[in-house]
């Protein structure tokens, strides 16, 4: 059977995981000189307060090469093909670690998959490859069609302050000034792999509504759109949104997920946001 790995920007819950054996490489997250692996030595929760009264930005750092190498090691005597399903490259150094891993074991059938997306439609992607493995797909198969799945990936968010995404080099200052004044709210997106602004609202409620014009609009209706609410100290709205949303799109129980740190870092406490599977 294809074997299939991941890391923590997927968002992929403790329980998919085991459910089908899916090692998920933590991301490292640097506060001054301490580090810590990501869902291992620092939580979400323990992670939003430290970004809350840190002076500095974290940073974030992609795993390094050994821990792919671990679990290839672990995995490669079998002889089956290992996936390794991971976020865009140009947003995290994840995909050149595996790489780079990937070359001690030049006999094994090492896949390594930039999705060019991250959070939870990257999670979702690594579920479906996880369920085709274990109905027999072969290696090809899974990979061709997480590729077709990456296509249609969507991420819309919103964020509480343009303050983070000013400290972290993203926007000037004049423009963070901006948006405190007049309570400008930017609709961000992953674009291409690359996180940028979509539109522009001038009330947070506004740019909530447009949120969800947005999922009406692009989402597939088929049943196969996948949609989830992503948040970060935002979850009393974002269980609202999800609510909402899930009556709009006539899906039940859409799932709500924490934002990776990697997105968080840049963002801030406060962000909210959408991610889907677009119609074809």
């Amino acid at each position: 059977m294809v074997k299939i790995i991941t890391d923590t920007t997927s968002c992929l819950s403790p329980q998919i995981a085991q459910k089908y054996q899916i090692p998920v490489i933590p991301q490292i997250i640097v506060f001054g000189e301490e580090s810590f692996y990501e869902g291992v030595d620092i939580t979400i929760e323990e992670f939003m307060r430290r970004l809350k009264s840190s002076p500095t930005l974290p940073k974030t750092a992609a795993p390094p090469p050994e821990l792919f190498a671990e679990q290839f090691r672990r995995l490669a005597p079998s002889g089956e093909p290992i996936i390794c399903i991971h976020p865009s490259a140009e947003v995290s150094g994840t995909v050149r670690s595996a790489l780079v891993a990937a070359q001690d074991f030049p006999e094994a059938d090492i896949r390594v998959i930039d999705t060019r997306v991250v959070a939870s439609p990257l999670g979702a992607m690594v579920q479906h490859a996880a369920e085709w493995a274990q109905a027999g797909t072969d290696a090809d198969t899974i990979a061709a069609r997480v590729q077709a799945e990456s296509a249609r990936c969507r991420v819309y968010f919103l964020v509480d302050t343009l303050e983070y995404l000013a400290r972290g080099g993203r926007i000037g200052g004049a423009a963070a000034l901006l948006g405190g004044v007049l309570q400008i709210k930017p609709i961000l997106r992953l674009h291409d792999g690359k996180v940028d602004q979509y539109e522009r609202e001038r009330t947070h409620k506004r740019a909530v509504a447009r949120l969800k014009d947005i999922v009406r609009e692009q989402i597939a209706m088929d049943g196969t759109g996948y949609l989830s609410v992503l948040e970060a100290g935002a979850r009393p709205q974002a269980d609202r949104l999800a609510a909402e949303l899930g009556q709009l799109v006539q899906q039940k129980d859409v799932p709500v997920f924490d934002m990776p740190p990697a997105i968080v870092t840049h963002g801030g406490p406060g962000i909210l946001g959408v991610g889907f599977f677009a119609g074809n």
